[in-house]
């Protein structure tokens, strides 16, 4: 008596599941580190986030090579991430697995990488198909055979062609679970068919017919416990279950000489035989000539098919026996029943779509077989669309219940197939729009998928594209994936990607990584000067107030915030680069006068300290080096004069000090012999515009006293301007209710 197998061992032998055919048994890995993963909270979410650099890189290296190539290898970084997660999950402690983000993160990646595949079977197709249109002639070769008719239906038949395609695609992924079969195979074969039911009939007939047994089948052959009506021994029912359900799902993957192989080993060859009668028919040598050829396929395929689909539809058999002639019969209504998951009812439509459209076309040709009419009228006639597959598929799947992230990739699939690109970035905006966030890989994949569509010059709605991209960037930034953001950014419109990145370093703080930004930024070919023009614009008028009306009674310098703080640090963006000296100058001005209006002196001289002291000779150098003969732009002009009036503003406290030291007089000198008038018309200029009218008079004070006798280097034309402007101030302090030298008015 053959030893029983146990159904879960056996079923589990022949077709693991798609993690055990990932483990690697041997101890050669570091397994102290398997344990210390294991302490993580979530190693695998970690382990997972290497896929968003890998992505990148990939991206770039193949930028000038075949787009599929790039695919490819996008489906191979998922599969390799994936073969990782599935000996993590299957190292970690039982309780654990259920539980952990692993696992749906790998469930996750998996049906990314089957997606790509998916994605790259169908476009390369239809590319390949868009050029060869122009191209070929619509030539009809004289068809003698169902296989030539096969062949050229589905040379120029896109549906019949791209359907084929999408159940070779189905069958893969039903491939990649099973694992390599024909390792296991071998372990449970048998000599000998039903050697349970024989050894009990032989113990019968040596035995006495005395005592109670229970009726068996008295015949061996195939059809006997049918015609019998008498069952087998209970080990070879179980077994033929077993072997039964194994053989569809061979079949299901597209593995049909396997399946043939297994029936051999396992006794059955008449069963291999009948998975065999699919073939279409073909005699090379109808046309007689040369050397004669094999003759291929089934010439009665018809009383085959016809056969087939009366043994789906025979109740007596088992549920897996109907579904594998239901499968190579086309009986849909058959299949149904063991397809199990959203993929095998897909591919039972599918396979059924392409029997039913190869065989209409087999029957236009004038070569269809009169048995075929014993078919249900409804296999020949049904008029196959992928939409009327989805449509009916939607009925059939409406009663299964399906996560989230599931629905996600399934409708990708189910759109990717009907080339339905508006319809797949509505959906996509209807998740970026809903409350609850979406994975990190799925936002992954959707913004490659944009960028592959946009590579083949695919018309998209471009709002959706960019909110898709907005999404991700949001995402790494979150993540910290620094490295990665000024590549997607550089994928917005110029105006977008410019706030985008802005927006991102306005959150970078330490010297060395400004740099490093600004480097990304400058490979991935965006606008630096206008990012940081944009940093610095935002930051400087963040949680400020227009220019307020100060008590002109001498104050205390106000305290520096961190918010200052921040102002004074966001003009290091504008001095890395040499050729932003006069946006620096330009900004920091900005920020001084609100530092000084507010009475922040100390914050405006660390903002001046900030900018180059070579700055002013830096911009005139450029200048020049563009060969430019006429004068600055006046804006530049200005900015430069401002800055001189700013710092002539923050030594005003040495102008109005009266003790003597080298370092004054040497000022002084200089102010005289240079620029001293120049200096106190701007100076003036400050006080009068942040409304320090007492201040400006005091400054006349100054210029008139004999002790400086700095009057002398005024001409007259420029101190009779002078005390226009001082006239101006004593006018603005009597509207303010004040003497004409600021005073209050004594009553």
């Amino acid at each position: 008596v053959v030893t029983n197998l146990d159904d879960s061992d056996w079923t589990n032998s022949l077709f693991p599941s798609p993690l055990s055919g990932m483990v690697d048994t041997s101890f050669t890995e570091d397994v102290s580190m398997s344990a210390l993963m294991l302490k993580e909270d979530d190693p695998g979410e970690a382990s997972s986030l290497s896929l968003f650099p890998d992505f990148l890189q990939s991206y770039l290296r193949h930028a000038s090579t075949d787009v599929f190539d790039l695919l490819e290898e996008y489906e191979a970084l998922c599969q390799d991430k994936v073969s990782m997660l599935q000996k993590m999950v299957l190292r970690s402690a039982p309780g654990q697995q259920k539980s952990s983000k692993t696992v749906s993160i790998t469930w996750l990646l998996q049906q990314e990488m089957v997606t790509w595949r998916l994605i790259t079977s169908l476009y390369r197709d239809r590319i390949h198909t868009v050029l060869e249109e122009d191209i070929m002639m619509d030539i009809t070769m004289p068809t003698e055979s169902e296989k030539a008719v096969m062949e050229q239906f589905f040379q120029k038949g896109n549906v019949v062609r791209q359907s084929q395609l999408v159940v070779d695609w189905l069958e893969s992924i039903a491939k990649d679970e099973i694992g390599d079969f024909s390792d296991n195979i071998e372990y449970y074969a048998k000599s000998v068919y039903w050697e349970n039911t024989l050894h009990t009939l032989k113990l019968r007939r040596n035995q006495s017919s005395g005592g109670f047994s229970r009726p068996l089948v008295t015949e061996l052959d195939p059809d006997a416990p049918i015609r019998q009506k008498r069952p087998l021994a209970d080990l070879d029912r179980e077994d033929d279950t077993r072997l039964l359900k194994n053989l569809f799902n061979l079949i299901r993957a597209g593995m049909t000489d396997e399946a043939q192989r297994l029936c051999k080993r396992c006794g059955q060859a008449w069963r291999a035989a009948t998975l065999e009668g699919w073939k279409l028919y073909h005699d090379p040598n109808i046309n007689g000539g040369g050397e004669l050829q094999a003759v291929e396929g089934n010439p009665h395929r018809s009383v085959w098919k016809v056969c087939c689909w009366r043994m789906a539809e025979e109740e007596q058999f088992n549920k897996y026996e109907r579904a594998i002639y239901a499968a190579l019969s086309g009986n849909l209504k058959q299949l149904l029943p063991v397809c199990e998951s959203w993929e095998d009812t897909v591919w039972a439509y599918f396979r059924v779509m392409v029997d039913t459209l190869v065989e209409q076309e087999i029957c236009s040709s004038g070569l269809g077989s009169e048995e075929l009419e014993e078919l249900p009228r409804e296999f020949l006639e049904t008029n196959w669309t992928l939409e009327k597959v989805f449509e009916e598929l939607q009925a059939t799947e409406s009663k299964r219940v399906l996560d989230a992230t599931k629905e996600h990739y399934h409708l990708i699939q189910k759109l990717v197939i009907l080339g339905d690109l508006d319809g797949l970035l509505e959906e996509f905006s209807d998740w970026l729009g809903r409350s609850t966030a979406l994975p990190a890989h799925l936002l992954r994949f959707m913004s490659h998928l944009v960028l592959f569509y946009r590579s083949l010059g695919m018309q998209l709605k471009e709002e959706v594209c960019v909110d898709v991209l907005k999404a991700y960037i949001s995402l790494l930034v979150k993540e910290k994936q620094v490295d990665l953001i000024a590549f997607y950014v550089s994928h917005l419109p110029a105006d977008m990607a410019v706030s985008q990145y802005a927006q991102f370093l306005e959150e970078v703080t330490e010297t060395e990584q400004r740099k490093h930004c600004l480097e990304l930024a400058t490979q991935a070919g965006l606008d630096v000067a206008a990012i940081t023009k944009t940093v610095v614009e935002t930051i400087r008028e963040r949680d400020t107030d227009e220019f307020a009306h100060h008590d002109l009674t001498p104050a205390l310098d106000t305290a520096t915030t961190v918010e200052d703080q921040q102002k004074i640090d966001v003009i290091d963006w504008l001095v890395f680069d040499p050729a932003q000296r006069a946006e620096a100058l330009k900004q920091s001005n900005a920020i001084m006068r609100k530092f000084l209006a507010s009475k922040k002196h100390d914050a405006a001289k660390m903002v001046f300290a900030k900018v180059p002291e070579d700055s002013m000779r830096e911009i005139y150098r450029q200048w020049e080096e563009q060969g430019m003969d006429t004068p600055l732009p006046a804006e530049d002009e200005n900015a430069i004069r401002e800055h001189l009036c700013i710092r002539a503003y923050l030594v005003r406290s040495r102008i109005f000090d009266t003790e003597e030291d080298s370092e004054r007089a040497h000022q002084m000198t200089l102010l005289r012999r240079l620029c001293l008038t120049m200096m106190s018309f701007l100076l003036l200029t400050v006080l009068q515009r942040t409304e320090r009218h007492q201040e400006s008079l005091r400054l006349a004070d100054i210029i008139a006293s004999d002790q400086h006798r700095l009057y002398e280097v005024f001409s007259k034309d420029e101190l009779q301007k002078f005390l226009q402007k001082m006239r101006e101030s004593s006018l603005l302090l009597l509207d303010k209710g004040l003497d004409p030298l600021g005073y209050e008015i004594q009553p």
